[in-house]
């Protein structure tokens, strides 16, 4: 893919600091025309923009727990074929828990995947997990979880993808 235009750049850095400005607004903020914005804007959600979401303050709608877990996988060493069962199934497993944010193959500490979960409590986390070494586990050699608590303390930075705009916009 082609590095992004400058003006898509611009109009993708405001929408990741706000996604409810309008057309209108967005054209007199970056100083472009509106049909343009509105041009660039269809293209980026074609290509770019997966979906416009909240970010939500986590502890607030009862959420206590954010769990990064790592994974490390035996079948990644074994035939193309059965790793690809393995992913089916995985994919399957993660789509029964909406809980489960993001899922990724990954590098590092030894580990090939990486998990995002979001839990009420230590028991719901506990759960998820047991159900997780029940369908799961038979592929997996080792299993490690940070647990996040998310309503004990000062976050120094919330999560929020306005941050990542002024990247962006570079």
């Amino acid at each position: 893919m082609k590095p992004l235009k400058k003006v898509d750049r611009q109009i993708l850095a405001a929408l990741m600091k706000n996604a409810r400005h309008s057309d209108n607004k967005l054209a007199r903020k970056l100083g472009i025309s509106q049909p343009t914005v509105t041009r660039r804007r269809a293209k980026l959600e074609r290509d770019i923009i997966r979906s416009y979401t909240v970010v939500p303050h986590w502890a607030k709608l009862g959420f206590k727990l954010l769990v990064i877990t790592f994974t490390k996988s035996r079948e990644a060493r074994t035939s193309p074929k059965k790793l690809e069962e393995v992913l089916a199934k995985s994919k399957e497993w993660m789509r029964q828990h909406p809980n489960v944010l993001m899922c990724v193959g990954s590098r590092g500490m030894g580990m090939g995947g990486f998990m995002i979960s979001i839990h009420r409590n230590y028991s719901e986390f506990d759960s998820l997990m047991r159900d997780h070494d029940i369908e799961l586990g038979g592929y997996l050699d080792d299993v490690q979880n940070v647990v996040v608590n998310l309503d004990g303390g000062p976050i120094l930075k919330p999560f929020d993808f306005k941050y990542l705009a002024d990247f962006i916009d570079m």
